[in-house]
């Protein structure tokens, strides 16, 4: 089984991804996303070549979990209030 060495894990209720790296001894957190830019800013920071193509370009190096790919931000409560 496959997996990619990037996860961008669920969205957090407040808005925001968690990125993290999978190494030999686990997984290392690189930081909260809030945007493609900042996934990307994180890549070029642990020395991923070409990040931008690895977010952007469809390339199986990150994996997008539970949510859609993306997105950062949570959808807004649906319950009408009174």
């Amino acid at each position: 089984m496959h997996h990619a060495p990037v996860v961008v894990h669920r969205i957090f209720p407040s808005g925001g991804r968690q990125v993290t790296l999978r190494t030999a001894g686990g997984e290392e957190s690189l930081g909260v996303a809030r945007s493609d830019e900042d996934v990307i800013e994180f890549l070029r920071r642990a020395g991923m070549p070409d990040p931008d193509e690895a977010v952007l370009g469809g390339m199986e190096f990150v994996e997008w979990d539970s949510d859609t790919p993306h997105v950062y931000e949570a959808d807004p409560p649906t319950d009408d209030l009174p």
